[in-house]
């Protein structure tokens, strides 16, 4: 590949050499890795491990495209033009309004792409490596040459490795070789240095994905020296895709924009026929068309989802697409997996079973065969281990079999001095069983362990006390079903001894004619908050269901405390549901809430049927086999600890902390940021309408043009800054997750706001126009000034009022949103400043209203603050919007099989 190894020379071709020889030309210790301080030079040599992305643009590029808006370009010629004909303060005024403008376009824009910026970091795939003789876990990109990575199934390969340690590892490398079957990895030198890619069995390359087993491997390129940097061009720069709602508001926009320079256009010929000055007329409309096309909206929905997103993290739900914060709203299914998302995490060995399975653990003697056995395969058949502080790390099963198994006086350290592992078959979710092998004193003992029916059906005796005997599987399989009644998750353990290790190391060769030696019940207690969590779907029309690999009993069990089932529920099991017709699955699937003895790649047949009965899927996974479901889901939502990082790659959300209850935070979240960006659009498109009415109409009643352009331009700017972007921070309103989900296909403007806009847009335009004929025909000389101030402060009573859409501002109290509060204090002094600052009625062309004039400008505006007040009244009521109202519920069409007891769940 062309780059230098660590000591110098060109690279060699890393497969011909054996792994102690690789470790020499890296300086490195396959035991113990590399020291920090090595570490750091590396990296200063070497680089990041990153394939470059596209070059972002610079904070001065940015700034620079906030004045490439056709609308901005035009308004800049319009200064220009204003200029030349001797309007100089109009001119100055334009230039200093597009200036302000576009340095709050660049923070807006600045912001979400730093906000994204972060959201990537934290989303950034993690290596497990050995550094410094520890284990932990670093940032890919922190990746150097001489780095040991530790595999298992589920990782993304995260830089070109040299594999030196396998246990059944396999690896799919269909991203490098378009080879679908993965390749099982050897750790032997290979003699062929020009070997293709597919069949450099010892290699392990950035990108590919290990499927099965475990191994270990030594990093020989990182960053753009990888195979996959080679092929970078193949990639390509990762765009950034607009949401769903972003593409229906910039064609709204577009269509806002060709009727705002119509009407322009129409005002502008009105007025020259009007005998109005052509420079006036000029500006008026241009002004007009700047003011009413709301180019803003889709940043604004970028900076709030953004923002959103952020936010979300410290709640623990990491958003990697932002899509996913805007579809939260629309879950109406959340399909999660059992352990560790709606339970603690935390197994405890709370019953043992030895011998025939039909005497208690407490009721055997102290020194029984079967017990000995039984603990000694706990400690051996383990991947858990200690550290020196004495914490148990590893998967939680496994943890809780070691505690045990330590607790009763058998320590897994010295138990492997004297039995040390020879190999292993992982676990696999097809088999539901694991095996190790060790060497005894008979020669060699194979331990096996899994889902009790998957371990009996592969017996033919059982160790008792009085020695082997056959088995009575249905004994066992009834004792095992007792178990788990009592929401116990039951692991089966058998032996097999064999004088030397088998010839072939499969399960077909290891894990039959075993002889059974008892069961192990462990509990997993269901989260404290995750029954809240459950209860709280409930209210929001979300239906949470129980997905498990777990006895069908252990499902229920748990599913009844945390009220998800009661004592009627069905529960369906993974072979009930690989039998069943999609279309039956359809019929039923509404009644279903526990699925139990699932394999992952039944998760996706859920989501299908689900999804064909217009229902909004969010999924839980955590493995491999996850992946496909989670991508098919409307929400996939990946572990952030116990998830594999092909899992986490395609979901839409990761759960940092794998807590049931972060999702109905999300789902919450995602709600109020979904109602504060409809907030925004229905504030900014009212008040813009408000403006275009008002010029509009003038003179069709005989009245002169009500505003200057630079009224409309100040009224544009003022409005549309700080108290629009202070409704993105609204708290989540009363209620909000007491009412149904949203509709997915739903517009934006549903729910009574296109009436909303349309109404009172007109009403801020009459308010308006009143107050301009009742001062200009009253002889006042201070009417445009009236005109001016009436229709900015109606806008911050418009802004104040739709803080919600259905409780009454009073309800919400004006200290509930401060910022918000203080905008409007602010753009309020601003506007009054425009009328009384001396120098001011210069540039803004106005004159000191008297203090009746202000009062009734003050009392006009309120006008409309009062009518949104009514509206949302009669919402109240239900005589107005009907569905608009979230704690009367949503209208929803029929769903395909979906029955009036369906609807009432």
């Amino acid at each position: 590949m062309g780059t230098e190894t660590v000591t110098g020379g060109p690279e060699p071709a890393w497969h011909t050499i054996d792994p102690q020889r690789v470790a020499e030309r890296l300086e490195v210790d396959l035991d113990g890795g590399l020291d920090p301080s090595e570490i750091e030079r590396r990296t200063a040599r070497h680089g990041r491990n990153e394939i470059r992305e596209q070059r972002r643009r610079s904070p001065a590029r940015m700034l620079l495209d906030q004045f490439s808006d056709f609308m901005i370009l035009v308004l800049i010629a319009a200064a220009i033009i204003s200029g030349f004909v001797g309007e100089v303060e109009d001119s100055a005024a334009i230039v200093v309004i597009v200036l302000i403008n576009g340095i709050i376009g660049f923070v807006q824009e600045y912001r979400a792409e730093r906000a994204v910026a972060a959201l990537k970091m934290l989303a950034a795939p993690s290596a497990t490596v050995r550094r410094a003789g520890q284990v932990t876990t670093v940032a890919a990109p922190d990746l150097v040459p001489g780095d040991i990575v530790l595999l298992e199934a589920g990782n993304v390969v995260p830089a070109d490795l040299r594999v030196f340690e396998t246990a059944q590892l396999k690896v799919d490398e269909a991203a490098l070789t378009g080879e679908s079957v993965p390749v099982e990895k050897r750790t032997g030198a290979l003699a062929d240095p020009a070997l293709p890619i597919g069949d450099r069995l010892n290699m392990a390359y950035k990108g590919t994905v290990v499927t099965y087993g475990r191994g270990s491997g030594v990093v020989t390129a990182t960053g753009m020296q990888t195979e996959l940097g080679n092929i970078a061009t193949l990639l390509g720069a990762e765009g950034e895709s607009k949401t769903p709602l972003q593409k229906r508001l910039a064609k709204f926009g577009q269509r806002l924009a060709l009727a705002a320079i119509a009407i322009c256009v129409i005002v502008f010929v009105v007025g020259l026929l009007r005998g109005e000055p052509l420079v006036l007329m000029f500006l008026t409309a241009v002004s007009l068309a700047v003011a009413a096309i709301p180019e803003a909206l889709p940043a604004v929905v970028t900076v709030s989802l953004a923002l959103g997103a952020r936010r979300m993290v410290q709640k623990n739900a990491l958003i990697r697409r932002l899509p996913a914060v805007e579809t939260l709203g629309s879950v109406t299914y959340v399909c999660s997996d059992k352990t560790g998302t709606l339970t603690e995490n935390k197994m405890r060995v709370e019953r043992l079973c030895a011998g025939d399975a039909l005497a208690e653990a407490a009721s055997l003697p102290d020194g029984s065969e079967p017990k000995e056995l039984l603990y000694r395969a706990l400690a051996l058949s383990n991947d858990a281990a200690r550290t020196e502080s004495g914490e148990i790390i590893g998967d939680p099963t496994e943890s809780a079999l070691y505690v045990a198994a330590l607790q009763a006086g058998w320590d897994k350290v010295a138990l492997q001095a004297a039995a040390p592992r020879l190999a292993e078959i992982p676990f696999d979710s097809e088999r539901k069983r694991m095996a190790t092998l060790h060497r005894s004193a008979g020669g060699v003992i194979a331990f096996v362990k899994g889902a009790p029916e998957a371990v009996v059906q592969q017996c033919d005796h059982a160790l008792s006390e009085s020695g082997t005997v056959p088995i009575r599987a249905r004994v066992v399989l009834e004792r095992a079903e007792g178990m788990a009644d009592a929401g116990l998750r039951v692991l089966a353990v058998a032996f097999r001894q064999w004088q030397q290790l088998p010839e072939e190391m499969n399960p077909e060769q290891v894990e039959t004619g075993l002889t059974f030696l008892g069961l192990v019940g462990l509990l997993d207690p269901p989260r404290e908050e995750a029954r809240q969590a459950v209860s709280e779907c409930r209210s929001a029309g979300i239906t949470p269901v129980m997905i498990t690999g777990d006895h069908p009993a252990t499902a229920r069990a748990i599913a009844a405390r945390l009220g998800i089932a009661d004592d009627g529920t069905v529960v369906v099991t993974g072979p009930e549901l690989a039998a069943m017709p999609l279309e039956e699955l359809e019929d039923r699937i509404r009644r279903i809430r526990i699925y139990a003895r699932v394999a992952p790649e039944q998760k996706i047949k859920i989501v299908r049927a689900l999804q064909e009965c217009g229902e909004f899927v969010a999924m839980t996974g955590d493995g491999v086999n996850d992946a496909p479901a989670l991508k098919r889901a409307d929400i996939g939502v990946a572990m952030g600890i116990t998830g594999t990082d092909v899992a986490r790659e395609a979901a839409h959300m990761i759960l940092l902390d794998d807590n049931f209850a972060t999702i109905v935070s999300a789902v919450r979240e995602g709600r109020r940021i979904f109602d504060n960006t409809r907030k925004f659009i229905r504030y900014a498109v009212t008040c813009n309408s408000g403006e275009i009415w008002t010029i509009f109409l003038a003179p069709f009643l005989g009245l002169p043009i009500p505003l200057l352009p630079i009224h409309i331009l100040w009224i544009n700017l003022v409005t549309d800054g700080l108290p629009g972007l202070a409704l993105a921070v609204e708290p989540a309103e009363r209620g909000i997750m007491q009412r149904p989900p949203r509709p997915p296909q739903e517009s934006v403007f549903a729910n009574g706001m296109w009436q909303h806009i349309v109404v009172i847009g007109l009403l801020m335009g009459a308010v308006s126009l009143f107050t301009q004929a009742w001062a200009y025909y009253t002889g006042s000389a201070h009417w445009q000034t009236m005109v001016f101030t009436v229709l900015a402060l109606s806008q911050m009573g418009h802004v104040l009022a739709i803080r919600s859409e259905h409780e009454s501002l009073f309800q919400q109290g004006l200290l509930s949103n401060r910022p918000l509060l203080g905008a409007v204090v602010l753009t309020t002094a601003l506007q009054v400043g425009t009328i009384y600052v001396p120098g001011a009625d210069d540039v803004f062309k106005t004159v000191p209203l008297s203090a009746g004039e202000l009062v009734a400008c003050l009392a006009l505006s309120s006008v409309v603050f009062v009518a949104v007040e009514i509206e949302k009244w009669l919402i109240r009521r239900g005589w107005l919007y009907r569905t608009a109202n979230p704690l009367r519920g949503y209208d929803r069409p029929e769903r395909k099989g979906e029955t009036a007891a369906d609807v009432a769940q």
